[in-house]
Order: C-alpha cells, then sequence, then structure tokens
C-alpha cells in the first residue's frame, strides 16, 4: 500500500467487515502501510457483519504515531446512546453477531451476509444458512469469480438463495443472475 498511496498520491481508505475477527489486524497493518482513513462503528453497532469498534481502535492507537488524537472518553458515552437504539432496532438484526470462520474460505462480505440472512428468515429457511454459504461459493465459482462487492455479491448470493431453496441448481434464474451472464 505504501507503493500504491505514492505512485497515486491520494489518500488510501480501507473498509473492513468484522466478520472473519481479522478485521483489526487488517486495519494496523493498512496504518502502517500509509492508509488515511479507516472504516469503523461504534461499539455497540460494530462487530460481526460490521466494521470493528471505533473506541477499541481508538484505544490500541492511543500514544503511538498513528494515534486519532479522539477523545475515548466521548466515543463511550456516545456509544452508550447507541446501545438504546440499537435494542430498538432488534427486530431487524440480521443474527450474525460474532466471527464466524467459516467466511474465511467462503469470502462473503458482510453486507452480502446481511442480505442473505435477512431472505434466509423472510422464508423462514434460517436453518439453511450453512447451504447457501456453500452455494454461494460455487455459484461465485460458476460465475467466473467476480469481485464480490455490491451489486455482483447480491446477484450471486440471491441465485445461491434460491438454489438452496428450490432444490435444483438454477432451475430459476434471477435477471439480475441473466444480466451478468449476458455481460450486462
Amino acid at each position: 500500500m505504501t507503493a500504491l498511496k505514492k505512485a497515486i498520491g491520494i489518500p488510501i481508505h480501507i473498509h473492513c467487515h468484522a466478520t472473519t475477527g481479522q478485521s483489526e489486524m487488517v486495519y494496523l497493518k493498512g496504518i502502517e502501510a500509509g492508509a488515511s482513513i479507516i472504516d469503523t462503528a461504534l461499539s455497540p453497532l460494530s462487530m460481526g457483519t460490521s466494521q470493528p469498534a471505533t473506541e477499541s481502535l481508538v484505544a490500541a492507537l492511543r500514544g503511538t504515531p498513528y494515534d486519532t488524537g479522539l477523545d475515548l472518553d466521548l466515543l463511550i458515552d456516545i456509544a452508550k446512546h447507541f446501545k438504546g437504539v440499537r435494542k430498538e432496532l432488534a427486530e431487524h438484526e440480521s443474527g450474525l453477531a460474532g466471527v464466524d470462520t467459516k467466511i474465511l474460505q467462503a469470502q462473503i462480505p458482510g453486507g452480502m451476509l446481511s442480505n442473505l440472512a435477512s431472505q434466509l428468515r423472510n422464508q423462514n429457511a434460517s436453518d439453511r444458512y450453512d447451504e447457501v454459504l456453500d452455494e454461494a461459493v460455487l455459484v461465485r465459482k460458476d460465475m467466473g469469480y467476480p469481485p464480490l462487492v455490491t451489486p455482483s455479491s447480491q446477484v450471486i448470493g440471491t441465485q445461491a438463495v434460491i438454489n438452496v431453496l428450490q432444490g435444483e441448481r438454477y432451475k430459476v434464474l434471477t435477471e439480475n443472475t441473466k444480466n451478468y451472464l449476458l455481460g450486462k
């Protein structure tokens, strides 16, 4: 990243989800290599398919050359407010709060995981989550390994859900899958 930053001359921004349990390490190495911006979330809204906790990273970087200068006490006070907000919105939770090491193999981003969980919950099929993760790996391979960012991650995830719920691979293709395969 140091060479990239020198070559392009603009700030480098890193965005990670905490699903695999490695995001803080990625951020630290990115910061050491010259990243200018990292995405975090206040602790009540962090981890799982979200970003690492702001307060934890501020504390970890305090007193280092990368000290953010942010007021940890103030961040903790603000986080107290969002604990209540999160409780009020609990019905919208994905149910994917912790580390899922299976994602190290499946390589599915946090936003896609939340979407998959929501789709399965809406179909009363949350118990099929692991099947859908396995199917998403196969769908991605079948589609030529596109990068797993929106919108391609959503196309792959939705097709994987349909394949699993239909009980037959590609019996039904979404319009987005058809369009992707047609190169649109």
